[in-house]
Order: C-alpha cells, then structure tokens, then sequence
C-alpha cells in the first residue's frame, strides 16, 4: 500500500499505518519516500493530474518490480477502512486498527476494492441556482427530479460545461460509449482515485488512461486552467473514469473511506 502526502513531516506515521510514504509536490522529502521525481516522469503536472504523476512513474519505471498480489493506493488525508468510524473523534490507533493495510488472498472473490460510492444527487438546490444560475435554466427539474443529477451534470457544474463530452470524444471506441452512457445514467462513482487491484490489472488499467489523458491535454492545455474544479481537471477526469472501468471489467468490492488529515495528529 502506498500512501501519498504532500508533507515531509507524515513520514513516522505513514510508516506508522504500515504504509509505503510517496511524496509529491514542491517541498523535499527524505529518501525514504518514493518520488515522481526522477526517471520517466510528468511530476510538472502535479498540479493539474494531481495523484496521476505517481501512478505514471509506476507504470513508466516500477511497475515490474512491485513483486506482491496486490497494490493499492491511498492518501494522506484519505483511508480505506473495514469498518465505519467517526472521524472527527477517531484517534491515531484507533486509525490504525480500522485501515486496510493488506489483503488476505483466501476466499477473496473480487479483483478491486474501490471507496463506497460518493452520490452526486444531494447537491443542494440552493446552491445550484445560486452558483449554477444558467445551468439550472436550462435544466430546471433537476431541482425536483434528483436522478437528473447525474455524474455528467455534476462534472458540467464543478469541471466546465461540456468538458466531460468534450473529453470522452477522445476515448478509445471499447470505452467512449459505454462511458458516455456511464456518467449520463449514473448518480453516484467511487471516489477520491483510491484503489486496491490485483497487481497484473494495473497496467490494463494505466495503458487507458494515460493515452487518453495526453490527448485531453490537446484540448484543455493548461495555460486557461483557472480554479481548483479546471486545474485539476485531469485529475478528475480520471477520478470518473476509474470507477468506470473498474466496474466494468472486473469484480469490485466497496469498502468505506474515512477522511481523517494525518497533520491532526502529534508527531509520534
């Protein structure tokens, strides 16, 4: 398991969770950390694929040395766990105790274990109209109709008008359609670009995406990527297609995601 941080000072306690520390971003980082730094690399990106630039150095210079059945990835500020929690209260063991940090491989029928399923429905309508004024009139019965608040609706209002359609156009033809459908049937997708997968699905998985994203860039750039929700657009591009592909292709399981900010705690 790998664990993604921006700060240098969550090395102890990535550890700590029994977890393998990346760092990313600008600041420095010991060389205990992995890094997207070095070798082939897009760490230039960051900002724009976010988790992305580590999940392409994997794949461009790691992939044949991860030598265990599973992989995963979480983040600093982001866990898996097995078994619902309050995270405003939960302290550092008890963090601990809950985290998923392997796999058993006995009596496992699935290939992936996603993050429980994040619903784009209970936007508030205030706030659509407020902030989303067009939107809204030429869309009204989304505020009285929630299914009509699908994940392609959600990303028109966060991610641009027209930037999700713009981008599946590029898809290869074995995803562009059944995506397509995916975000304009669908209400709720797994979020944060968390996964656990069988090792050998993650190159399946990295020969799609990264193809596909280099060829949004030719769309998008990054020079008129304005704001968090267009900044890191490719991020969240990828966050929707990632729950996708997975459902499609393989046997998924769901388990929750507690958001607890390592930096709450003392150091260790």
């Amino acid at each position: 398991m790998y664990c993604l941080t921006l700060e240098p000072s969550h090395e102890e306690k990535i550890v700590n969770l029994n977890y393998i520390p990346v760092g990313l971003g600008t600041k420095k980082f010991s060389n205990n950390f992995f890094s997207d730094k070095n070798k082939i690399n897009i760490s230039e990106k960051n900002s724009y694929y976010g988790e992305y630039t580590f999940h392409y150095w994997i794949w461009k210079n790691y992939f044949e040395k991860i030598s265990t059945e599973w992989v995963g990835f979480c983040q600093y500020r982001k866990f898996f766990i097995n078994e619902k929690i309050d995270e405003k209260k939960i302290s550092f063991d008890e963090l601990k105790k809950v985290s998923i940090d392997k796999i058993e491989n006995y009596n496992i029928n699935y290939d992936c274990i996603l993050g429980s399923q994040f619903s784009v429905e209970n936007y508030k309508s205030m706030k659509i109209i407020k902030n989303h004024f067009l939107k809204f009139l030429l869309n009204p019965s989304v505020l009285f109709f929630k299914k009509k608040r699908t994940i392609k609706f959600h990303f028109d209002l966060f991610h641009g008008n027209g930037n999700l359609d713009r981008a599946i156009n590029l898809l290869d033809e074995d995803n562009k359609e059944d995506f397509r459908k995916f975000v304009n049937s669908r209400t709720s997708f797994n979020p944060h670009n968390m996964f656990i997968c069988k090792t050998k699905l993650l190159t399946n998985y990295y020969e799609t995406v990264f193809p596909w994203l280099k060829k949004c860039e030719e769309i998008f750039g990054y020079k008129k990527l304005k704001g968090y929700g267009m900044q890191r657009i490719y991020g969240f591009l990828a966050e929707r297609f990632l729950s996708y592909w997975f459902l499609k292709n393989y046997k998924v399981k769901e388990l929750p995601i507690i958001v607890k900010d390592l930096s709450d705690y003392r150091p260790l």
